[in-house]
């Protein structure tokens, strides 16, 4: 089931996105009176699951589920077909259009992409407001979860100050910042120092990426117990540890230190059970475990509960939300452009984080939440818009540039080059697919 919820999220934002998107071709195309042949979610390679013709356009949907498109007469797109091409122009057809209006009809998609994108954040912001952890209010310092992090000089209790500079308001912000950061000012027991991230820190992020990043320091609270655990019938889920041996242990982190000198000893421990502190004897295995599972994340409300965290709360008005929800957009889309800006660069490794459509698959949660679909469907949203606007012959942003260049010469690229300029656009998407898809498979044969 938890596999079903998470693929129809999936597939859903897909379909929701490319609908739009090739919707975003058409409307402009039948506004100028361009036919249009096909309006296809999916490709049909060899046939359609379902196809209906209405006018002069076919409707349908195909088996292959990796993009759509629409087919406008007079137009070399991914379809490679170019017969109609070897005829007279017609008063219909796309090359027989102005400038102008094939511009509009080309930048008709992506406009649609980042207008969605910003029409759901502004959505989200009426509809769910924002809680947030104040990242100056975390006042016992990030836990740094991952080794690479450690080696680049960051430690758990380290009070992130800024990021290249600017300070991050936002816990759950931190993160991303961190990954695109290259300079972190942090306060250390006191003193203020800089932890310079190497140039391939986004490489070696990618390639142990199993390994979790940074989060907040949260108690050890037991969620359950490994098979004949040693201590099943000494602890009990949702026991909070508070001290092992007489040392506090507030934080999950500072568990392991303590355990490590008391390996095969029994030692006391304080929880909190139902609101009572009680001291039990606990079992500490050859390898410093207690052969228990924790709680490795709360919810903020849960935080603020146990007086770790403070919860910052905004609410917005429909008016409120609009600038709140412009600014979140704004923010994601150039996020996605410093991202991009990275992966060309093949000194930072971040081409290695290049993912396909499992990639995407395996953001959605294995639960319902319209909360995180429709988050997560703006992001898409952004990045199927962006990608897009790159400069390739056979994605929207190649079309822009031939025509961009014959409003500023005045000379139309001939329809041969054109032809050709498609085919070299498609081997390059080709490739690009077959490496995102690629490092897919890769990380499910080797990571860590």
């Amino acid at each position: 089931m938890d596999i079903l919820i998470k693929l129809s999220q999936f597939l859903l934002s897909l379909s929701l996105l490319i609908i739009l998107h090739e919707l975003g071709h058409f409307i402009p195309a039948k506004l100028f009176k361009t036919r249009v042949e096909k309006f296809y979610l999916f490709f049909d390679v060899k046939f359609s699951l379902f196809k209906k013709k209405i006018g002069d356009t076919v409707y349908g949907i195909g088996w292959l589920p990796l993009g759509g498109y629409v087919k406008i007469s007079g137009m070399v797109d991914e379809s490679m077909d170019t017969e109609q091409l070897a005829s007279e122009p017609q008063p219909w057809e796309f090359r027989s259009k102005p400038a102008w209006q094939r511009l509009i009809i080309m930048l008709g998609g992506v406009t649609v992409n980042f207008i969605l994108a910003f029409l759901i954040y502004i959505g989200m912001a009426y509809a769910y407001g924002e809680k947030y952890i104040a990242t100056k209010d975390v006042n016992a310092g990030i836990w740094v979860q991952n080794p690479i992090l450690e080696e680049a000089g960051l430690k758990t209790g380290d009070k992130i100050l800024k990021v290249d500079g600017k300070e991050i308001v936002k816990f759950n912000s931190l993160p991303e910042a961190i990954l695109m950061g290259n300079d972190i000012e942090v306060e250390r027991a006191g003193v203020v120092e800089h932890v310079k991230l190497p140039v391939n820190f986004l490489g070696q992020i990618t390639e142990n990426k199993g390994a979790g990043f940074i989060g907040l320091r949260i108690p050890f609270i037991v969620s359950g117990f490994s098979e004949n655990s040693i201590n099943e019938n000494i602890l009990q889920v949702k026991d909070i540890v508070k001290s092992i041996n007489g040392v506090d242990t507030p934080y999950f982190d500072m568990v392991a230190t303590v355990l490590e000198p008391n390996k095969g000893q029994t030692v006391p421990m304080v929880v909190s059970r139902d609101g009572k502190d009680l001291t039990v004897d606990v079992k500490v295995n050859a390898d410093g475990k207690l052969e228990t599972y924790y709680a490795a994340a709360l919810p903020f409300d849960n935080l603020e509960k146990l007086g770790l965290y403070k919860l910052s709360k905004e609410e917005y008005s429909l008016v409120e939300a609009i600038p709140a929800g412009l600014h979140m957009g704004k923010d994601r889309v150039m996020s996605y452009f410093g991202q991009l800006k990275k992966i060309v660069q093949p000194e930072t490794g971040a081409y290695k984080g290049v993912g396909g459509f499992k990639a995407i698959y395996d953001i959605f949660p294995q639960f319902w939440s319209w909360q995180v679909f429709w988050s997560i469907t703006a992001m898409l949203s952004i990045m199927l818009g962006v990608m897009n606007l790159l400069p390739i012959p056979a994605l929207d942003g190649g079309h822009v540039i031939f025509l961009l260049y014959e409003m500023i010469s005045g000379r139309k690229p001939s329809d041969k080059f054109l032809e050709k300029a498609q085919m070299v656009g498609f081997f390059i998407l080709i490739g690009l697919l077959l490496f995102a898809n690629g490092n897919d498979i890769y990380k499910a044969i080797f990571s860590k």
